[in-house]
């Protein structure tokens, strides 16, 4: 009989993380609370119950400050609330996908949306996802979701958010949506089945189809392995559902030339393995040779080699167990064996025992000490008869180029998995590189379920889009979702190390999809948030200039872009923005102004101490005199540059000393004069310059002085007398003041 066992039969990801999750604190602790059944398996609950777990019906029966385990189910949000108020600490093993669903309809029913759950009424998984939004609707199929629309009236317009139970059929699920669509237009479907049902319901369709009998492995309870076995029974007319080995029943077998296991997700590899081990125990006992009391050590020998085979036709269940059964007959033969002693030089039976018992097979996962390091294989020792080679191709791919010297030495411990067994050469050839990358495999599906932002490196580009290393594993990256430009070259991003996310993975066909864009959008959004709760007005960053207009420059502040006008990108004259940033560029901004509510936010980036008003007032004052350059000409006079961004007026009345048409008789733009600067305005920041100060003298002070007593005139000294003005300014020559009359 050929047993063939599913590949993805047992634990699903989900259940995996939940035992680990109680594994790991009933190691920490001594004791734990599970609420509800950590999982649908009662034998792995009892496992667990026996290393202190118990589980709890409510949450009334857990004490105040336990910790508390949240089953791979997921329960309601009320009952988080209420263990947090008992004070109990909280260890979440709800699985990733669920938890997806509860933040679905969280959304949906705060968003005053209807939430229609497919699945089961009474299964913990939809309990729980109605717990995270009351009023939601369940339903199994169309028919009682038609009779709950005619009852609560809902409208074909109505808002509806649908969601499936992770252990849906998924081919049923889709004529769903497209039966909801057809009645409903407002209504928006979110893919919430398991990839790993869909893929273990694939399978069991498979085998059932090509097999003459199967075996359903998982319990009675448990969603996922009920549908396992009714899509068997579709397709195969002897099928069996067990929980367990001990329900098994074998001479229902009979017969069959091919046998299909496969396994709900709640099932432990170590369940299937005694399932499997059951079906082969007949074959075993009929090839059982009968051992006599002073049989030799050599006759007794090949009693364990012969049920290595049997282990082999079950090629995902490990042969130990196989093996360890033969062990009982070996030992039978050991008593005659000891009347023999060994001759020198020769093993013990018990050495000879060991030796055999320890077989392995392609697949197999083993732990072994380097012995050698040559240029092209890596010589392992093994704790069997065998030894091992891994060849450096094998080693690893993730650093390619680098010496096998550096990576590993004489006497390290390495894993690695078994790629062919010669058993006649007592020789196995060993990959290291692969079981690293089975492991990659399961990391990059925890990383899908959970969401989880990765790093890697682009390693090309390719027609569609560019592909990422990650640990060996291809991901591809549409071109839709590098966050590249249109017109922006994908090669651009090659040999840089990028944030992804997973969005698609088909471990069967090694198809790895990530999206770059959606991971940096995220991040964009979020420092968006945060920018525009902590902005104020002078605030200073740094940013990154993204665009250029005629009008100004646009910097990305962290998730925000702000505009830079163009006259507040320098205190010169500027044409375009082009003339003083580039896009690219990192630039020191300050905010001038903002508008949350239109998302606005209008930037400065030249500095207050360049302002060159500043400049000049501290360097020039009224009277002094500037050399200055003529920059623009007007009908009323010229305008000179006292310093780089200043200007000054030289009206036409003060470029000379006598009168003139226009500034170009006496001026030309871009030459250098001296003028005075005779008056400045603060507030208008002006400044008045004059040219013919510099040309006239000033007039002599007229000094003003009190009546001196009568003395002898001299008249040399007081022969003139000038006229003043009201400014004290010399009009002219008037006659002597003190002139005698004539006489007559």
């Amino acid at each position: 009989m050929n047993v063939l066992v599913a590949e993805n039969a047992g634990f699903c990801f989900g259940v995996d993380r939940a035992v680990k999750l109680a594994e790991q604190t009933l190691a920490e602790e001594s004791a734990c609370w599970s609420l509800g059944e950590l999982i649908h398996n009662r034998c792995v609950v009892a496992r667990l119950a026996e290393k202190g777990m118990r589980t709890a019906r409510s949450v009334d029966e857990i004490p105040d400050g336990a910790t508390v385990l949240i089953r791979a189910h997921g329960v309601p949000l009320t009952q988080i609330a209420a263990l947090e108020e008992k004070g109990c600490r909280i260890v979440d093993a709800t699985c990733p996908k669920v938890s997806r669903i509860h933040k679905i309809v969280e959304r949906a029913g705060q968003e005053g949306r209807q939430v229609v759950v497919f699945g089961e009424p009474g299964h913990p998984e939809v309990q729980g996802i109605c717990g995270w939004c009351p009023g939601a609707a369940v339903v199994r199929d169309m028919g009682e979701f038609t009779r709950w629309a005619e009852t609560e009236r809902v409208s074909p317009q109505a808002p509806l958010t649908v969601v499936f139970q992770t252990t849906s059929n998924r081919e049923i699920s889709e004529q769903n949506i497209n039966l909801v669509k057809k009645l409903y237009t407002n209504a928006t479907f979110f893919d919430t089945i398991c990839n790993a049902t869909s893929i273990r319901q694939t399978e069991a369709r498979q085998l059932a189809a090509s097999c003459d009998a199967m075996v359903v492995v998982g319990g009675r309870h448990s969603a996922n392995s009920v549908h396992l076995a009714e899509i068997c029974r579709e397709r195969c007319g002897r099928v069996q559902f067990v929980e367990s080995a001990d329900e098994l029943d074998v001479q229902a077998l009979t017969g069959c030339v091919s046998v299909g296991v496969t396994a709900g997700a709640s099932t432990p590899s170590w369940i299937i393995k005694e399932v499997v081990n059951k079906m082969n125990e007949p074959e075993i006992k009929k090839e059982e040779p009968v051992v006599e009391d002073a049989a030799p050590v050599e006759e007794a020998a090949p009693v364990v080699e012969e049920a290595a085979p049997v282990a082999e036709e079950a090629p995902v269940v490990e042969a130990a167990p196989a093996a360890e059964e033969a062990a009982p007959v070996a030992d039978e033969a050991a008593p005659a064996a000891e009347e023999a002693p060994a001759e020198a030089g020769e093993k013990s039976f018990d050495q000879m025992l060991e030796d055999s018992i320890r077989t392995i097979h392609n697949g197999d996962t083993v732990v072994g000490t380097v012995a050698a390091v040559g240029a092209t294989e890596i010589t392992v020792d093994l704790p069997t008869k065998h030894s091992g080679y891994i060849s450096v191709s094998e080693f690893t791919d993730d650093q390619p180029g680098v010496d096998i010297n550096d990576l590993v030495k004489v006497g390290d411990e390495i894993q690695a998995s078994v790629v062919r067994v010669n058993d006649v050469e007592g020789t196995v050839q060993l990959s290291k590189r692969r079981l690293d990358a089975a492991k990659n495999w399961t990391d990059v599906e925890a990383s899908y379920e959970d969401g989880t932002v990765l790093e890697g490196k682009v390693s090309e580009e390719n027609k569609g889009g560019v592909v990422i290393n990650l640990k060996g594993i291809r991901v591809f990256v549409p071109a839709s979702q590098t966050g590249l430009g249109r017109e922006e070259p994908m090669s651009n991003l090659v040999g840089k190390t990028v944030r992804f996310r997973i969005t698609e993975v088909n471990r069967a066909r090694k198809r790895v999809v990530g999206s770059i864009r959606s991971v940096a959008a995220r991040e964009r959004k979020e420092k968006a948030e945060k920018v525009w709760a902590e902005i104020e007005n002078g605030k200073v960053y740094q940013g990154v200039v993204k665009s250029m207009t005629s009008y100004g420059a646009f910097v990305d502040i962290g998730g925000v872009d702000g505009m830079v006008h163009v006259s507040e990108i320098s205190w010169e004259r500027i044409r375009k923005p082009e003339d003083v940033l580039s896009v690219g560029q990192e630039v020191e901004v300050y905010v001038i102004s903002f508008d949350p509510e239109k998302r606005k936010i209008s930037l400065g980036y030249r500095k207050a101490e360049d302002n060159p008003w500043l400049k000049f007032v501290n360097a020039y004052k009224v009277g002094d005199v500037a050399n200055v350059k003529i920059v623009k000409m007007m009908p009323f006079g010229a305008f000179a540059e006292v310093v780089p961004g200043v200007d000054g007026l030289i009206h036409i009345s003060q470029i000379a000393n006598r009168r003139i048409g226009k500034p170009d008789d006496v001026l030309t733009v871009g030459e250098q004069v001296d003028a005075k600067i005779t008056a400045i305005d603060e507030d208008k920041q002006k400044i008045s310059l004059s040219i013919r100060a510099l040309i006239e003298p000033e007039p002599a002070p007229v000094r003003h002085s009190e009546p001196a007593e009568p003395k002898e005139k001299e008249p040399e000294a007081d022969a003139l007398v000038y006229e003043v003005s009201a400014t004290g300014e010399a009009t002219g020559i008037a006659p002597e003041a003190d002139e005698e009359p004539a006489d007559e």
